[in-house]
């Protein structure tokens, strides 16, 4: 072990990657805007500089620690470099804080109170440039952008898309899509994950918000609310509440309160995924055709493969995501029940992901030329009606889901984390809800957070061969061996995040390595207690397939592109 003296105080360290992580581990929050741990050291923002015994300056997040180092993080020289970067930031950025959706959780904002600037001496005579709202996901403002090229890297180093990057020099600098190009002209995914990296207000959530206020103040329309299973674990960050803490009872409260008129799980869509995924897999199983089987849940990944790997196409499950499955149940169901309920039903989504607000629109989620789902409100969006309509989430009692679609199984739960979806369908395959069976499928290698993992499961005769993927270099990563003949595969998961919905681009920010473990184990934790573990022993999932669902299956529950 060795040791390095910070601001006069011993402090060990052993294998942290550079100094910046040294000083955060001793307690020290030092401010940055460039660093983020999984991505490459950029190195750019400067805010995170030191100073050494001997009076050198440098940037802690690039420089690897040594034994015997003695630095300061707070002389009166750092003080007034960090307070100069700030006032030059704040001299080319758009002010209009109170009106920014970044207000109250920005970065610039947050580290400009906190150093004191109370005066920015600087003109900006920076030119405005126009925002991109092309985007069905995310809206781009390039006159709130700091060029820390946290969206940069994420893009690509994560996503392996390389949409945006940096274009021009010294002050006409900018962050942009190739050709100064809309996003909506671009590959873009929608996936938000630049969004959820962004420090300022320069990339945000395409908002669903009034439209959604509209519809719960008209009497003649029924306006339907389904959750989705990464929401429950993270909506309690913005209340005070404990991080990956199951808050549903609350929220379905407070969406009551709000005037939603029927609130259901997602969980319950998820339970008809899996029913008709595992069955479809059987099916290509037996065939020996279009394998591997592909997950379609990830409207990201669907869009991925669509432009990157269209030679693929044909291998994504045709059964629609577990949002587009449950819209369009609850509409069939409003198409039934027309002569008792002349109200026009409306279907609002909460999810974690901004993709979602692209996928209600693509024509293969049209039932009888009707939209299945109608608006899509991520985690953040419903963030701010809760507190737009004064609720304290950490006060309200918590209340039951509506029946008869409120039940749902622990499988439907676990759809929120990566791996999630393989160990579902799995347990639906084996068709076993003994503990020891439960357990042996959980530690086949589909669970953990690495970017590519890989299983064999038994089932029957055949050995069947698995990979579960998370974000979309790994994606490309796969994709390239399996076209190269080097990988072979029955079943792939992609989710198009790290991690899975839990870190999803629509997910209150920041989204740090504790807050994603609190997510993720909150996640398995309802799995653990649920009652029913099998989607295929859920009461209510087995009655609409002999209610609702009866002749309609592939109408309903599946696209027609396949």
């Amino acid at each position: 072990m060795s040791y390095m003296t910070i601001n006069n105080r011993r402090v060990a360290f052993t294998n942290e990657k550079n100094v910046l992580s040294v000083i955060r581990r001793s307690g020290i929050d030092l401010p940055t805007f460039c660093y983020h741990s999984e991505l490459s050291t950029y190195g750019a923002c400067r805010m995170c500089v030191v100073e050494d015994d001997r009076g050198r300056i440098f940037a802690s997040c690039s420089e690897t620690p040594r034994d015997g180092m003695v630095i300061y993080t707070n002389t009166p020289r750092l003080q007034h470099h960090r307070k100069m970067i700030i006032e030059l930031l704040l001299a080319s950025h758009c002010r209009d804080c109170t009106t920014c959706a970044k207000n109250g959780v920005c970065t610039l904002q947050k580290l400009s109170r906190q150093l004191g600037i109370m005066d920015v001496r600087f003109e900006n005579n920076k030119k405005h440039l126009e925002r991109d709202t092309t985007s069905e996901c995310v809206v781009r403002d390039p006159n709130k952008c700091i060029l820390c090229g946290d969206c940069v890297r994420t893009c690509d180093e994560i996503q392996g898309l390389g949409i945006l990057d940096f274009a021009f020099r010294g002050s006409k600098m900018q962050v942009t899509p190739a050709f100064n190009k809309d996003l909506a002209q671009t590959d873009c995914v929608g996936c938000g994950q630049c969004r959820a990296v962004c420090p300022t207000g320069a990339i945000t959530i395409k908002q669903n918000v009034e439209p959604v206020w509209h519809a719960l103040c008209d009497k003649n329309t029924r306006v339907v609310v389904q959750i989705a299973p990464a929401v429950r674990v993270a909506i309690g960050d913005k209340f005070g509440i404990k991080k990956g803490e199951n808050v549903l009872g609350r929220l379905v409260a407070a969406l009551r309160r709000i005037g939603f008129d029927e609130v259901y799980d997602t969980n319950f869509g998820a339970d008809l995924t899996v029913m008709e995924e595992s069955k479809e897999l059987l099916e290509r199983l037996e065939s020996g055709e279009n394998l591997p089987l592909f997950t379609s849940c990830c409207p990201a990944w669907v869009k991925f493969c669509e432009k990157k790997y269209p030679e693929f196409r044909k291998n994504i499950s045709s059964c629609r995501s577990p949002q587009e499955m449950f819209g369009a149940l609850i509409k069939e169901e409003a198409r039934m029940k027309a002569e008792e309920d002349t109200r026009k039903t409306m279907v609002i989504s909460i999810m974690p992901c901004t993709a979602k607000k692209a996928e209600i629109t693509r024509p293969e989620h049209f039932t009888d030329g009707e939209q299945n789902v109608d608006y899509v409100l991520t985690t953040t969006e419903v963030t701010r009606m809760i507190q737009e309509a004064g609720i304290d989430l950490a006060q309200v009692k918590p209340e039951a889901l509506d029946m008869p679609f409120g039940l749902s199984s622990g499988a439907g739960a676990i759809f929120g984390v990566t791996g999630g979806v393989t160990e579902a369908v799995l347990r639906r395959l084996v068709n076993s809800n003994r503990s020891e069976d439960l357990e042996a499928i959980s530690f086949t290698g589909v669970r953990g957070v690495d970017g590519i993992k890989e299983a064999k499961v038994k089932l029957g005769d055949r050995e069947v061969k698995i990979a579960v993927v998370n974000g979309l270099k790994s994606a490309s990563e796969v994709l390239d061996k399996m076209k190269a003949g080097e990988v072979y595969y029955d079943f792939v998961e992609v989710m198009a995040c790290k991690r899975g919905c839990i870190a999803g681009g629509g997910q209150p920010v920041p989204i740090g390595p504790r807050t994603k473990k609190a997510r993720l184990e909150g996640l398995y934790k309802i799995d653990s207690l649920a009652q029913i573990k099998l989607s295929n022993q859920n009461p209510i999932v087995m009655s609409a397939y002999d209610g609702i669902l009866k002749g309609k299956e592939h109408k309903l529950l599946h696209n027609k592109v396949n």
